[in-house]
């Protein structure tokens, strides 16, 4: 296949609702609500326009998107729940592509997040799925963060790393967010605060894992022609492989390794093409795992890589990724994806990448009991 398999959809809106730390009033439905009203303010389309939407929640339960298009006034020709958690954003993307090219629909919202209580947070960790419900929640293991604590090590012996190695990631994500007044963690952050921050699970501190927000992000997508004058982003190459290894590998690849190939030549350019990257970054470690599997260290040397990282060499998650802006549940899915169609589309402030004409976006979750089942990646390009 080439790039022009998606050609006639173009992405003419991304929002964000501002993540924070406390939920404030309301529920998942209204933050989900205000995304969609400010993709719609910002698009200047009207909610009549929008015959398809796609929502991904972990939190909205017991309703559904039918139920959320209920809601916004909108009768969808095209409608879809989406449960692939990190994998969400580009799974949506995928299938709403398909649907636009096919006439099933000729503008989809796609709208993902969650509003959190502490409580809400612990039941989603401990029933996560069946398996982490029968086997993982009576030993107490204390939720992802033991599980990516083990891989962290592993990981660390595979190439030689130190802690100070994972740190410079979450320092370099830092410096980035210092300039995105939508990121919960603003103040820059030294290699002695990231070593001296909290235990969280060797060799986790707290720094390494994901601040738990409530927020919110939407995309718009539409038929070519319903867009014109306005700045737009198109998919150049999109791939996806779930389930790959059936939890018998090592977590040290994902499958963006088996399917990265292929995707960089549907792309027609390479890895080292791009201007902008956004990687699923749930723990530090997993930003460096995605990366590689992307072919963004074809020698293997991680140090030069992390060293790119930190020069700005390679502008990798320049929101500050989830890491430092926040992760709002299966809004974190989308959180990559709008920060790349923000920064192509030239709307990134003072954080904008000089331009910025491509991207590649990664996507990575659903985790069984060892690791994330679902990975995917887009490379998107200005219009």
């Amino acid at each position: 296949m080439s790039f022009n398999d998606f050609d006639g959809v173009v992405i003419p809106a991304a929002v964000e609702v501002p993540y924070s730390r406390q939920p404030g009033a309301g529920n998942t439905g209204d933050l989900l609500a205000r995304a969609f009203g400010l993709l719609i303010e910002k698009s200047g389309l009207s909610p009549r326009q929008i015959d398809g939407l796609g929502v991904a929640s972990f939190t909205l339960g017991p309703d559904h998107a039918i139920d959320l298009a209920w809601r916004l006034g909108l009768s969808p020709r095209w409608c879809m729940d989406d449960c692939h958690g990190g994998a969400s954003g580009i799974n949506l993307l995928q299938h709403a592509i398909r649907a636009i090219q096919h006439g099933d629909a000729n503008a989809i919202a796609l709208v993902s997040g969650d509003r959190f209580e502490a409580a809400d947070f612990r039941q989603l960790v401990e029933h996560y799925n069946l398996t982490t419900r029968t086997w993982l929640r009576p030993l107490q293991n204390g939720g992802p963060n033991s599980v990516f604590a083990m891989l962290t090590q592993r990981h660390a012996r595979c190439h030689g790393l130190t802690r100070s190695d994972y740190g410079a990631v979450c320092i370099a994500q830092r410096a980035w967010a210092t300039q995105n007044p939508q990121a919960v963690y603003r103040t820059p952050m030294s290699l002695a605060d990231y070593l001296e921050a909290p235990p969280v699970a060797d060799p986790l501190g707290r720094f390494d894992c994901v601040p738990v927000v409530s927020g919110a992000n939407a995309i718009l997508l539409t038929r070519a022609d319903l867009a014109a004058g306005v700045p737009t982003v198109r998919v150049r190459a999109l791939q996806c492989l779930y389930n790959a290894d059936h939890q018998e590998g090592d977590g040290l690849t994902t499958p963006l390794a088996s399917i990265s190939g292929e995707l960089w030549r549907q792309a027609g350019f390479g890895a080292a093409d791009v201007d902008v990257v956004s990687v699923y970054d749930d723990y530090p470690v997993m930003t460096l795992v995605q990366l590689c599997d992307l072919g963004f260290a074809p020698d293997g040397d991680l140090r030069a890589l992390i060293s790119r990282l930190g020069t700005r060499a390679l502008a990798v998650n320049t929101s500050g990724g989830q890491l430092s802006a926040g992760q709002a549940g299966a809004a974190g899915g989308m959180h990559g994806l709008v920060e790349a169609i923000t920064q192509l589309r030239g709307a990134a402030g003072e954080r904008q990448v000089k331009s910025a004409t491509r991207a590649v976006v990664s996507g990575y979750g659903m985790v069984e009991y060892r690791f994330g089942m679902c990975a995917n990646a887009v490379v998107l390009e200005r219009t």
